[in-house]
C-alpha cells in the first residue's frame, strides 16, 4: 500500500512539474510574438515563386506573333504603290497645267502682236487718208492755211514739191477763186508692214471743184499712191502721185 501510495505522489509531481514547464513556454511564446523578433536578427528570406513552365513557353510563342506580323510584306507593298501612283498621277496634272499656260500666254502674245500690226497698218492708212483730204480741200479765203497743213504732213520728195512754192500756189487758188471739198472714199495697204518705217497707201477720191469759169462744183475722182514713212516718230508723207 505504501509503495502505490508513493508512485501515486510521484506521478502527480512529474505532471504537476510537466504542466508548469508547459505553461512557461506557452507565457514565453506569447512574450515573443508580442515582443518581435530578437535584436540582431534578420527577418526569413520570402520564399522564392518559380515561374510555370507554361508561363516560360508563352513569352516565345508572343515573340514568334509580333515578328511574323512585322517581317510579313504583303499589307505594305499596295501602301508604297499608291504614293508612286500619286506622284505621277500629280506630275502629270502639273505638266498638262503648264502645257494650259504657256499655250494661253502665247495665245495671248499673238493677239498683242496681230493688235499692234493692225494698229500700224491703220496709222499709216490715216495718214495717206488725210494727206490726200488735205491735197483736195482748199478755199480761197483760207490758202495759206491750207498749203502750210499740207507742208506740216510732208517730208521726202512731197515736202520739197511744196518748199519756196507756197506763195505763187496762194495766189493762183485766190485769183482763180478755186475751191476744192475732197472725200476719201476707199484707202488700204498696198505693201509695208506693221515693222517696216514705210508704206504705200492707195487712196480713192472723190473730191468736188469750183472756180470763177466754173462755178456750180463738179465732181473729179482718182486714185493717189501716198508713200507714208516714219520720220523721227512721226508719220508724214514723203511722195504723193497720181495712179490710172
Amino acid at each position: 500500500m505504501s509503495s502505490s501510495t508513493d508512485e501515486r505522489a510521484t506521478d502527480s509531481a512529474e505532471q504537476a512539474t510537466e504542466q508548469s514547464s508547459a505553461a512557461k513556454d506557452r507565457s514565453r511564446r506569447r512574450a515573443v510574438r508580442h515582443a518581435g523578433p530578437p535584436v540582431g536578427e534578420t527577418e526569413a528570406p520570402k520564399p522564392v515563386v518559380l515561374a510555370k513552365p507554361a508561363d516560360a513557353n508563352a513569352a516565345p510563342e508572343a515573340e514568334k506573333v509580333s515578328t511574323a506580323k512585322v517581317a510579313s510584306p504583303a499589307p505594305d507593298a499596295p501602301k508604297q504603290r499608291r504614293p508612286l501612283k500619286s506622284l505621277l498621277a500629280w506630275g502629270v496634272t502639273a505638266v498638262v497645267v503648264v502645257a494650259l499656260v504657256v499655250a494661253a500666254v502665247v495665245l495671248l502674245l499673238d493677239q498683242q502682236s496681230a493688235r499692234e500690226r493692225d494698229d500700224r497698218r491703220q496709222a499709216f492708212v490715216d495718214t495717206a487718208r488725210q494727206t490726200v483730204l488735205n491735197l483736195t480741200t482748199i478755199h480761197p479765203e483760207t490758202a495759206k492755211e491750207d498749203v502750210d497743213r499740207i507742208i506740216a504732213g510732208a517730208s521726202g520728195q512731197f515736202l520739197e514739191e511744196f518748199q519756196g512754192r507756197e506763195d505763187p500756189f496762194v495766189g493762183v487758188v485766190r485769183d482763180a477763186n478755186v475751191t476744192t471739198e475732197g472725200q476719201v472714199v476707199e484707202a488700204g495697204v498696198e505693201n509695208g508692214s506693221e515693222t517696216s518705217i514705210s508704206a504705200n497707201v492707195l487712196v480713192a477720191a472723190r473730191t468736188m471743184v469750183s472756180s470763177k469759169e466754173q462755178p456750180e462744183p463738179s465732181p473729179r475722182d482718182f486714185r493717189m499712191r501716198v508713200t507714208v514713212s516714219d520720220v523721227d516718230g512721226k508719220l508724214t508723207a514723203s511722195k504723193v502721185e497720181f495712179v490710172p
